[in-house]
């Protein structure tokens, strides 16, 4: 899925106009994005772990309001401001699964289909607004405010669905093979025709939080649950140097804004 494939809308009425606050999507995205889910996983459960569930869950919504407050501040994508605020989405979209699990003891089963419903709606009051889920159509703060509920959505679901299928069937591994073949479902469909390009962008989008948080978590966590056992700080730390790595060649070669190829 391209940045050409997922340009198939156009906005419908004369609004004022930024330039896309989303990036291109190539592999960096992808590959930037399962590591922000997992580097979240783990970096939410430290918090957890050190602060507490109430103070862990204050501090990653002021760090989450703050990061998105730069985020809509900019009239353009910025490569640092945008996965900051992804980043920040990560973290406290997993603990708002993990709140509803472990502190409201809300099982997974129940709140997979809750989050879904969620994001379904988010989904149809963007597309009743804007006559458009395209996310190379963020020009305006409206759009860019639902963009951005549907990837909290998004988070929080692959969060719970993640968790289900590691704690309830496949074990970590088992869903990091799981979600791994999935992810490739959207993308075949798409080649051969039987998806749309925003369907199948949107799809890929939610597995990569259960990918990525699977194989964290497996990374992590201890032999007796199936893990490597390297634990949740060595592991944050390292896919939190990736990201920054990523994000500085992104920024530095804008190729995730198609300067690059420029003449």
């Amino acid at each position: 899925m391209t940045a050409q494939h997922v340009l198939d809308d156009r906005p419908l009425a004369p609004v004022r106009r930024m330039a896309n606050k989303v990036p291109e999507v190539t592999i960096y995205f992808w590959i930037i994005k399962v590591l922000t889910t997992g580097m979240g996983e783990t970096a939410s459960d430290i918090l957890a772990r050190t602060l507490g569930p109430v103070p862990a869950v204050a501090l990653g919504g002021l760090a989450l309001v703050a990061s998105l407050a730069v985020q809509f501040t900019l009239r353009r994508y910025v490569a640092w401001a945008y996965w900051t605020a992804v980043v920040m989405v990560s973290v406290f979209g997993t603990m708002a699964a993990d709140v509803l699990h472990i502190g409201l003891g809300v099982p997974y089963a129940l709140s997979t289909p809750t989050f879904l419903a969620v994001l379904a709606a988010v989904f149809m009051l963007w597309y009743a607004s804007e006559r458009t889920l395209s996310i190379h159509s963020i020009q305006t703060r409206r759009r860019e405010a639902f963009y951005w509920a549907a990837v909290l959505a998004t988070f929080a679901l692959g969060t719970a669905a993640g968790d289900l299928t590691a704690t309830v069937a496949f074990g970590y591994l088992g869903s990091v093979v799981l979600f791994a073949v999935g992810i490739c479902v959207p993308a075949l469909a798409h080649r051969f025709g039987a998806l749309s390009a925003v369907t199948a962008f949107w799809t890929a989008y939610v597995i990569t939080r259960p990918l990525g948080a699977s194989l964290a978590d497996w990374m992590a966590l201890g032999h007796a649950r199936g893990g490597l056992g390297l634990g949740l700080a060595p592991v944050t730390l390292a896919w939190t140097v990736a990201i920054i790595g990523f994000v500085g060649y992104m920024a530095m070669s804008q190729r995730d804004t198609g300067a690059h190829t420029a003449a």
